[in-house]
């Protein structure tokens, strides 16, 4: 059946009339959108919105993130004929999944962008759906966790970085993706008592209150303990996830903006997202995709990979729900 369907199946982005199911479109061709979803500002019955932020003017070393929306959908047409593996259902059959496109700004207006971001993020929770971001730099999760906070009260955050990005930075109108956490936390929009920053490797010596699971210590352990370490953190609140793909080591994500050696495993990655299911996840973000810094294109895969283990864990606690 699937190469049936491989032989007429073309641009699902803007063809597909069932919103559910896998897509056997060629992987090498067609138009793009993040899974084969279909494009939509539609939002009407919609359990998962997927949107691009391609915005990288916050960041202190490399640029090249605004590409990594883009970058990201190509490398998620590896996954859309599949069922997620190591999940006990399918998430791209079982919920309405759409790729929502790019936020619009003006790239030469940074100061309007943080609440045009908030403002984007709003709309689809407003409608009913949760949001999965592609980055785009990490700052973008600043906005976007305003718009969760205006909806669910302060949220829990469940981090995955080599950094902690609460470097301190009391001047909430700057736009830099290392204090947007400190910024965060400060502001109320983040519980730090209920919040955790998975795979950490540089220094930062106010933690904000925030729990640190230092890339050692997920080495030393592994995956199932740290797994339960961060549900015991969590408890039943409102989480955000936001996974910055340096926490990858270099090895597995080298194109990134700010590289640190001694990271996580996409493995281990992999078995982390997948044991966090039963979270209260209300919404999530991979970010610091940068193209450029990558040509054999695994950065972006890595990235792809998240962002569906995000929609798995948004549908599992759907499921859970007892959501139609």
């Amino acid at each position: 059946m699937a190469l049936e369907d491989a032989k007429t199946q073309m641009d699902h982005a803007f063809t597909r009339e069932d919103p559910r199911g896998p897509s056997f479109e060629l992987t090498f061709g067609g138009a793009l959108s993040f899974l084969r979803r279909r494009y939509t500002k539609d939002l009407a019955g919609v359990d998962i919105a997927v949107t691009g932020v391609p915005f990288d003017q916050a960041v202190t070393n490399r640029p090249g993130t605004r590409l990594g929306p883009r970058a990201i959908r190509e490398a998620s047409t590896l996954q859309a004929p599949d069922p997620p593996y190591g999940w006990p259902f399918d998430v791209l059959s079982e919920r309405v999944i759409v790729d929502y496109g790019d936020l619009a700004f003006d790239y030469a207006t940074i100061p309007a962008f943080p609440d045009a971001l908030t403002a984007h993020v709003g709309g689809i929770l407003e409608a009913g759906a949760a949001s999965v971001v592609l980055g785009g730099d990490h700052y973008i999760s600043f906005p976007i966790l305003r718009a969760y906070a205006e909806r669910y009260g302060p949220m829990s955050l469940l981090q995955f970085d080599a950094h902690t990005d609460t470097w301190a930075d009391d001047d909430m109108s700057r736009v830099d993706h290392g204090t947007m956490f400190y910024k965060a936390v400060k502001s109320g929009i983040v519980d730090p008592a209920s919040s955790v920053q998975v795979g950490i490797r540089t220094t930062n010596a106010d933690t904000l209150g925030v729990s640190i699971i230092d890339a050692a210590e997920v080495h030393a352990c592994g995956p199932a303990a740290v797994v339960q370490k961060i549900k015991a953190i969590l408890g039943d609140r409102p989480c955000y996830l936001t996974f910055d793909i340096d926490a990858l080591d270099p090895a597995y994500a080298p194109g990134t903006g700010t590289p640190v050696w001694g990271g996580l495993t996409s493995a281990q990655a992999a078995a982390m997202l997948r044991g966090l299911a039963g979270i209260n996840i209300r919404g999530g973000d991979v970010v610091e995709v940068s193209p450029p810094f990558d040509t054999t294109g695994a950065t972006a895969i890595a990235g792809a990979h998240v962002a569906t283990e995000i929609l798995c864990l948004l549908g599992w606690r759907m499921r859970e729900e007892g959501k139609a």
